[in-house]
């Protein structure tokens, strides 16, 4: 690579990292506001976890989406358009409009969110300098805007303009537009790899990419895996907070927590790339579920307020590391000519984790009281080890 290409590289890569700070910021805006949001539509916790069944539409339809609109429009333009969704859904929020078209903005923002993330994440393991750490490194911006969020929102919680928060966002919204339209100009993936000298590859295969993508078996174990990783990342961000209202007798500062959980995990993300690389990223996903599973059981029998926060602070370090993991392990066994658009279909899939998980353990609650939060994550973070020990080990990309 040129200094030129060097660059350019760097460029394309902060406006990716700025797109997933945008997305962790999203995540992490939800919990603090839920209480403050069945406060003001005066809905319980079924009806106000409407919001995630709604995000969870808009996840699914960018996930099939995806693989369609990156061949026909092309990698810049699909970021671009997808971005405008994001604009949209926020200008619809900070209005607090009645909540049938509150929610239906969330499947507006889904849609978005779900095809930037399968891009992003896409063309970041298309990079072959130093891939592992790049991974870490742009999931970590995720953890840094879910850190950001709670600190915001929590403030806004409490003010008679709650809905000013998404001002805020449509903010950093329109902003990501604005990068993702000047970096990439319309260009497609092939287009801008090659800008940054990176040769390109294509199938030889005459089936569609996304018949391809369907025919693998460790795409489907891998987006299972990583839907329920996902679903548990963002239940605990958006429910812990009324977990800790309701059950612990927290304050108004409970929305801090969140925040503790969103640190740990984007400090992570990176601070745990060492580990991973000296014991090897199979096993060390193991450890780190068990001892986020040890940690929960910590939150769920010990009550303690300090004690509980500390707890979800350490599940988010241990948390962080998993996500990249997944994403390493697909870069390495799946063919190049398919792989953005494999991995884009796995991080779609586990967007609509992010809001069918979250639903589940609100309708769990609405019957059985928040207080099942803890055995519910629990069961969902031992299923998803599960899943992990079942993605095959020594499997190499044929290319």
């Amino acid at each position: 690579m040129t200094e030129t290409q060097k660059r350019r590289a760097l460029v394309q890569f902060s406006a990716l990292c700025y797109f997933l700070f945008v997305e962790g910021w999203n995540d992490g805006s939800s919990g603090p506001l839920l209480p403050r949001i069945q406060k003001v539509y005066n809905v319980d916790y079924t009806i106000v976890s409407l919001i995630f069944v709604f995000a969870c539409v808009g996840f699914i339809s960018g996930a099939i989406s995806n693989v369609y609109l990156g061949e026909r429009l092309g990698f810049g333009k699909v970021m671009v358009l997808a971005a405008s969704c994001q604009v949209i859904a926020y200008s619809i929020e900070a209005a607090a409009p009645p909540f049938p078209a509150f929610v239906a903005a969330f499947a507006i923002n889904g849609f978005g969110l779900a095809i930037q993330n399968a891009q992003a994440v896409g063309y970041t393991s298309c990079f072959k300098d130093k891939p592992e750490a790049r991974m870490g490194f742009i999931m970590s911006c995720y953890g840094a805007g879910a850190l950001c969020a709670p600190l915001v929102a929590t403030q806004f919680s409490a003010l008679p303009r709650w809905s000013f928060h998404y001002l805020a966002s449509l903010g950093l919204a329109v902003a990501n537009w604005v990068v993702m339209a000047v970096v990439f100009k319309g260009k497609t993936q092939d287009e801008c790899l090659e800008q940054i000298g990176l040769s390109t590859e294509k199938g030889t295969s005459d089936r569609s990419q996304m018949r391809q993508i369907m025919a693998l078996k460790d795409v489907h174990l891998l987006a299972a895996f990583i839907l329920f990783y996902v679903g548990a990342e963002v239940t605990i961000g958006g429910w812990i907070v009324t977990y800790i209202i309701d059950v612990r007798g927290g304050g108004a500062s409970s929305g801090y927590i969140s925040t503790g959980f969103f640190a740990g995990l984007a400090i992570g993300r990176v601070g745990l790339l060492w580990v991973n690389k000296k014991i090897g990223e199979r096993l060390a996903l193991f450890i780190y579920a068990i001892l986020c599973i040890i940690c929960e059981l910590i939150v769920w029998f010990v009550p303690s307020l300090a004690g509980d926060a500390v707890a979800v602070a350490i599940v988010g370090f241990f948390f962080g590391p998993m996500y990249p993991i997944a994403m390493n392990h697909a870069r390495r066994v799946f063919p190049r000519w398919i792989l953005t658009g494999s991995v884009g279909w796995i991080a779609g899939v586990g967007q609509a984790g992010s809001a069918l998980v979250p639903f589940m353990a609100g309708a769990v609650a609405s019957k059985a009281g928040i207080k099942t939060l803890q055995p519910v994550l629990v069961g969902i973070i031992g299923l998803m080890t599960a899943l992990w020990a079942l993605v095959p080990k020594g499997a190499r990309r044929p290319d």
